[in-house]
């Protein structure tokens, strides 16, 4: 499933995570990596810079620095026997880091969700979020962690039953086969969405049966199909705002993996549900798997 991945450094902590997280499954996997580093053509004058000394002795040191965290993780690869190669290029990352992995068929992208401190850090999650949004490649986030993860035991999968799901449990049916892991199948009864719309009445309940009912469904077609490919598969539907209930499971479950799309349905629900993508990549102290 993943013959090249793509991991994207600025050398920061939570790149380097990224890049232990893309080695382990390269390993799985039997991938290819590619290491790119994107000088950052949006915070100098790019068209000035091959006139202006200033601004060509900054783009200099960026060019510099991109080099140098490239051959850092470089030298972390050297012996592990995987294959991989390097790049170095100049524009927007949010932008180039898509546009490389259409150029070079890249088939996931592992990418920290903080960079190295202050402004730098800010804008590092700004990229990770905006590439997560844009890309049509799978993104891995990941948070900077001390320990290293060497396996993925435990993968939740949220569903809600729509097309942008249903890829997502492809990946972590994928993910589950190579790692010998427990599936768990998530589907959460917004409440949250249902505040304001009745007055209280005998509506209600009749509401919430049928969004369960659909709930019960999402996670019985996850059960049957993990079922087909001989992978442990857990069920599960709760009540209440999605990111909030998918934020406990992971924690009351010890689960080391969220695999999830980044769209709904159509129209506000796939609006919402990119809106709870996106708050779990921004918070969530483990892997997520975002997939378009």
């Amino acid at each position: 499933m993943y013959d090249s991945i793509l991991v994207p450094t600025d050398g920061s902590e939570g790149a380097s995570t990224a890049a232990r997280h893309a080695t382990n499954l390269a390993a799985v996997f039997d991938s290819e990596i590619h290491i790119l580093s994107v000088v950052n053509a949006s915070i100098y004058n790019s068209d000035l810079a091959d006139l202006d000394f200033e601004a060509g002795e900054h783009r200099e040191a960026l060019e510099e620095h991109a080099t140098e965290v490239v051959g850092a993780l470089e030298d972390r690869l050297d012996g592990t026997g995987l294959a991989y190669r390097t790049a170095v290029e100049e524009g927007v990352p949010s932008e180039a880091i898509p546009a490389y992995a259409e150029d070079h068929d890249i088939d996931l992208i592992s990418m920290g969700t903080h960079g190295r401190t202050g402004l730098d850090r800010l804008l590092v999650g700004s990229v990770t979020e905006r590439v997560v949004r844009t890309s049509d490649v799978p993104v891995l986030t990941s948070r900077s962690a001390p320990d290293e993860q060497s396996s993925y035991d435990d993968i939740l999968l949220p569903t809600d039953g729509s097309e942008a799901a249903s890829a997502a449990i492809d990946h972590g049916i994928a993910l589950a086969d190579r790692y010998d892991a427990t599936i768990h199948a998530l589907s959460v009864v917004d409440l949250s969405a249902l505040a304001g719309s009745y007055d209280g009445g005998a509506a209600v309940p009749g509401v919430i049966e049928t969004l369960e009912e659909g709930s019960e469904q999402a996670v019985a077609e996850v059960a049957e199909r993990c079922e087909r490919h001989d992978v442990d598969v857990r069920t599960e539907v709760a009540q209440g705002t999605p990111y909030q209930a998918i934020g406990a499971y992971v924690e009351e479950g010890e689960i080391d993996l969220v695999a999830m799309g980044t769209h709904g349905r159509t129209g506000l629900d796939r609006y919402l549900l990119g809106i709870v993508t996106e708050r779990i990549v921004r918070t969530s102290e483990i892997p997520v798997l975002t997939v378009r």
